[in-house]
């Protein structure tokens, strides 16, 4: 038969941690569960809410700090300051990829790919190839699509490494995910392919040659 028993539970005033004063027999392992609760407690504290709030909810102070942080590092990259800007934007990542994992995951993709392609473009003009690749790779995984900015700059960083055909394979699968956006936004991908495959033939002519 269902019964009710009352537990000898009590609630600390300044801390709200739950206390009892005393095993019960009908409940096995009563003080080490009141431990857990407790220490699930402390843990909740220390976001920004007490409470979690519902899935997909957003914190607008956070989103408007990640804007003010990026828009910062788009002001010090006109005004040349590159390294000042990959400060900014790496600041702007932190708190980006740091929200609560209760928050929309397709809004954080979309943040991080922006600033992952603003960095990539600010370690590009300090001749930072591998940082910038790096940077672009990561913008196109979170959005392979609608992302020609990052396609191009990671195939152009490939390129200055001398990484010819790892660059052409790159504009390649650029220019797959970017078939819809032909003759709008993808020139700039055309125009690299181009220049790629016109490199990777002198150097086969040139291998060619001193063979």
């Amino acid at each position: 038969m269902d019964s009710f028993t009352l537990l000898p539970l009590t609630i600390d005033k300044v801390t709200n941690a739950v206390l009892t004063s005393q095993s019960s027999p009908q409940i096995p392992h009563l003080q080490s569960t009141i431990t857990d609760l407790n220490s699930l407690h402390r843990q909740i504290l220390q976001f920004e809410n007490a409470i979690p709030p519902p899935p997909g909810l957003v914190n607008p102070k956070r989103s408007a700090q990640i804007n003010k942080l990026r828009e910062s590092g788009n002001a010090a990259f006109r005004k040349q300051a590159f390294g000042e800007a990959i400060k900014l934007y790496s600041l702007a990542l932190e708190m980006c990829l740091g929200r609560p994992h209760w928050e929309q995951s397709a809004l954080v993709r979309e943040e991080s790919a922006m600033i992952y392609s603003n960095r990539a473009q600010a370690n590009i003009a300090m001749r930072s190839w591998a940082e910038g690749m790096c940077d672009a790779e990561m913008s196109c995984g979170l959005k392979p699509k609608d992302n020609v900015k990052a396609w191009y700059r990671r195939a152009l960083c490939l390129k200055e490494m001398g990484k010819l055909e790892d660059a052409r394979e790159v504009l390649e699968m650029g220019s797959e995910w970017e078939a819809e956006n032909q003759g709008k936004t993808d020139g700039d991908l055309r125009a690299l392919l181009k220049d790629v495959h016109k490199a990777i033939e002198e150097k086969e002519k040139l291998t060619a040659g001193t063979a």
